[in-house]
């Protein structure tokens, strides 16, 4: 229960509700939605801001790209108090209907990355505590956002998915695995929403994942203004807004 060695939090740090980006740089974005926001450590790819929403301690901690840097976060989370996880991300469409700008709120995710596997057999599912879930639409609702609930894929290669047509693996498989996975019906795809799903279970946490669109099926970039801090915008406050509803819920359990 010492320091974290590489979040380099300890006990105290951080509330039992954390949010979760991946960019460092989005922290203080985050954290200033909370009152009394301050910085607590900064290491690698690991941020963490800590204050307060509806006087109870909350933060938010980067995890950076991909699954292995998630689960240190998770893990070393975990180790100093923190049972609600709620990833705070981008996300590259997968279904034509999906815009730029439209939230996607993950019931589930698609092991399509190595690190969860490292943890169990693919066999064991990728999935979000039904609280957060229902607490993300809420606050969606609420701000009258354009958002979607269902399963997402969380992959390992970025540009596989950006650029398919330069990836050898795709020549010898015929055709690209994203048109698999969209006729799949599977929403969007990220990095990191499977990685946290399946250690949150394992460690009997509450997790959940809310993303936000950055580019539509066939881009072959993101477009920066799509991933800028306006955009960030929605997402945060949707992601904002389901740790006021977890708060008060948590609070009324105990009335």
């Amino acid at each position: 229960m010492s320091e974290q060695y590489h979040i380099r939090c300890k006990p105290g740090d951080v509330g039992r509700y954390v949010l979760l980006p991946g960019d460092p740089g989005r922290c203080a974005l985050i954290a200033a939605y909370f009152d009394d926001a301050r910085l607590i450590a900064q290491n690698r790819e690991y941020t963490t801001y800590t204050g307060t929403l509806d006087g109870v301690p909350v933060s938010a901690t980067s995890t950076g790209i991909g699954g292995p840097s998630t689960a240190i976060a998770a893990e070393e989370l975990c180790a100093i108090g923190a049972d609600t996880l709620i990833r705070v991300g981008t996300s590259g469409a997968m279904q034509n209907f999906l815009r730029n700008g439209d939230l996607v709120i993950a019931q589930a995710a698609v092991r399509d990355e190595g690190t969860s596997g490292q943890y169990i057999p693919l066999s064991y599912p990728a999935v979000a505590s039904l609280d957060t879930v229902l607490a993300l639409q809420q606050s969606a609702r609420e701000q009258g956002a354009r958002c979607y609930t269902g399963i997402v894929r969380s992959g390992d290669a970025l540009y596989v998915d950006l650029a398919p047509s330069t990836i050898p693996l795709n020549a010898l498989a015929g055709g690209s695995s994203s048109r698999m996975w969209s006729e799949a019906r599977v929403l969007c795809s990220d990095m990191e929403a499977a990685t946290l799903f399946v250690v949150s279970s394992i460690r009997g946490l509450r997790a959940g994942t809310i993303l936000l669109v950055v580019n539509a099926v066939g881009d072959g970039e993101i477009e920066e203004t799509n991933a800028g801090q306006n955009a960030l915008d929605g997402v945060i406050r949707a992601a904002v807004g389901s740790l006021r509803a977890l708060i008060a819920a948590d609070a009324a359990a105990l009335r």
